[in-house]
């Protein structure tokens, strides 16, 4: 629902800002702000890539949590479609996630919104549990119906004993 608002409310922010400012300034500098600020926007996009590039490498290689990198990145790539996307809105909010800062701020909140969401939502799927993650409807049960606590590793196992009976033929006695 939050989606379908934004793609309603933000074209008709953007149409409103273009009369307006295309009515004071006129239209060829207002499309010319418009070229600018694309231009300026995909240079700041790809010196702060790159920069973010070089930080999931150095996290990564000190064998650290590279979340904060893939968060910078992920929102730096928002900001690179937002600034593409013609308008003043668009370009204010593209920019504005182009300063650390801001970034974040929108990590920090977007950290304390989901925290544990997926990992909990993506394990209680499979137990039949909420998919949502939420703990007040059973989102605490673990893949084989038991209580989840601490951390959960997932991997694939195999019964060897089993699959070898299977596969050769029983002995002659």
């Amino acid at each position: 629902m939050p989606l379908l608002l934004a793609l309603i409310i933000v074209p008709i922010i953007e149409i409103g800002l273009f009369v307006k400012v295309g009515g004071l300034i006129g239209l060829w500098p207002t499309l010319a702000i418009v070229i600018v600020t694309a231009l300026i926007g995909s240079s700041l996009l790809r010196s702060q890539g790159a920069a973010a590039i070089r930080e999931l490498q150095a996290s990564m290689g000190r064998g650290g949590d590279p979340g904060k990198a893939l968060a910078n990145g992920a929102l730096i790539l928002v900001s690179g479609i937002l600034l593409l996307t013609p308008g003043f809105f668009t370009d204010a909010m593209g920019l504005a996630l182009l300063a650390p800062p801001v970034r974040a701020a929108v990590i920090a909140w977007g950290v304390k919104r989901f925290k544990g969401a997926v990992h909990v939502g993506a394990m209680n799927a499979r137990a039949g549990g909420d998919p949502a993650g939420d703990p007040r409807r059973g989102a605490r049960v673990g893949p084989m119906g038991g209580p989840m606590g601490g951390d959960v590793i997932e991997g694939e196992w195999e019964d060897v004993e089993r699959d070898e009976t299977r596969r050769r033929p029983p002995k002659p006695d």
